[in-house]
């Protein structure tokens, strides 16, 4: 007889959950695809409302399409007053990852299509809830900094007329173009854990602003979404170019990780970090301070050459470590990057969770109901005796 084996909590990696044919990770060779494109090929060259297109509707838009989508998103954007209302009343100290996640149930009480549970209306519901997401961020940076939400410009893209609605200033067409270039490589990444999480809550056939609330809290964690912010953090309190050894040193002696370096699924350098390294160094130039890119640059090669010699394997670099640099560069706050992050992921979530309850990539849609491996052991082999109070 072959002898048991215990079974090891791996969260979930290798284990396959459902199929898909939204987005393929392909870890060892370093490619991203969404829908059979590679990102790259995508990136700086069709818009972050033509990557949403392709997510929902699984092809790119022809041109008459793709206008008439974006004035779809654009006519979606405004936030209800009654919202606005309740964000001026939250503390200003709320975290924005929180603020964001409360305000997707109360959008939900003001979307006509809320008791639908047609593909069509799913499909409406998922346009309102990626057009408002940049309208919520911008708004509660301005309200906790004691100033008034700017309204939406229908005029602008949905990733210049975010900058639009945190500064109340249109951007030039470099920080326009280099956001919504950031928007298109964080809009999907398969089954990561918010996707996960949205796909099970609308495997229960709950309604899309329900799922979306779900992936809202997930990605707020600091091993997910907020590991952007995390980088950030680390490269201010490093400060200099000239510290970065010491830094290294000491967080690889302690157990410590370097926030950016390492990912769940890739073999090698993330695609979109290779694609948002340019960025981040051409807005160091515009600002005349590189010091920002330069110390990333630093840390991600002594990094590697530091894990290597200790753990005598290799590091890789992840979409985190470039993309908080380069929005810092644009002046955003570093607990807006998070959130920035969920501006453009809410187009993948949205996609998941039609995909789940409408059945687009497998015979049926399906209860997600996991098993577990229960490992108590109170009283022996067998189960409890209960004691009455007055006996204990």
């Amino acid at each position: 007889m072959e002898a048991c084996k215990p079974v090891l909590n791996t969260g979930l990696r290798g284990v396959t959950i459902a199929s898909t044919k939204i987005s393929d990770v392909k870890g060892a060779e370093g490619k991203l695809l969404y829908r059979g494109y590679r990102v790259k090929d995508l990136a700086g060259k069709i818009s972050f409302e033509e990557v949403v297109y392709l997510l929902l509707f699984e092809r790119l838009p022809g041109k008459e399409e793709l206008a008439g989508f974006k004035q779809q998103i654009a006519d979606q954007r405004a936030v209800p007053e009654e919202i606005l209302t309740a964000m001026k009343a939250m503390p200003k100290d709320s975290l924005p990852m929180d603020v964001l996640q409360a305000t997707v149930p109360m959008m939900a009480n003001h979307d006509p299509d809320i008791r639908k549970t047609d593909i069509d209306s799913t499909t409406r519901m998922a346009v309102r809830l990626t057009a408002r997401f940049a309208t919520v961020v911008a708004a509660w940076d301005r309200i906790r900094n004691g100033k008034d939400p700017v309204a939406p410009d229908p005029g602008l893209s949905q990733a210049a007329n975010f900058l639009y609605m945190l500064n109340g200033e249109v951007p030039d067409d470099e920080l326009a173009s280099f956001m919504d270039t950031g928007l298109v490589l964080h809009a999907e990444h398969s089954f990561n854990a918010s996707t996960f999480a949205a796909r099970e809550v609308a495997s229960t056939k709950a309604h899309i602003y329900a799922a979306v609330a779900a992936a809202v809290g997930s990605l707020s964690g600091p091993l997910h979404g907020g590991a952007n912010t995390r980088v950030m953090q680390m490269l201010l309190e490093i400060g200099e170019v000239d510290k970065v050894d010491d830094y290294v040193t000491s967080i690889l002696d302690t157990g410590g990780v370097i926030m950016g370096l390492g990912h769940a699924v890739y073999q090698v350098d993330d695609p979109r970090a290779r694609i948002l390294e340019p960025m981040s160094l051409s807005l160091g130039k515009r600002a005349g301070d590189t010091r920002w890119y330069d110390l990333s640059k630093a840390l991600e090669v002594k990094g590697k050459a530091a894990f290597k010699k200790k753990k005598g394997r290799d590091i890789y670099v992840n979409v985190d470590f470039y993309s908080a640099s380069l929005y810092y560069y644009m002046g955003i706050a570093v607990d807006v990057f998070s959130p920035i992050f969920a501006i453009s992921r809410i187009a993948g979530w949205s996609a998941h969770v039609i995909e789940e309850q409408f059945g687009g990539a497998a015979a049926k849609p399906t209860l997600y109901r996991p098993e577990s491996d229960y490992v108590g052991d109170y009283c022996g082999p067998d189960e409890c005796a209960f004691v009455p109070m007055d006996e204990r």
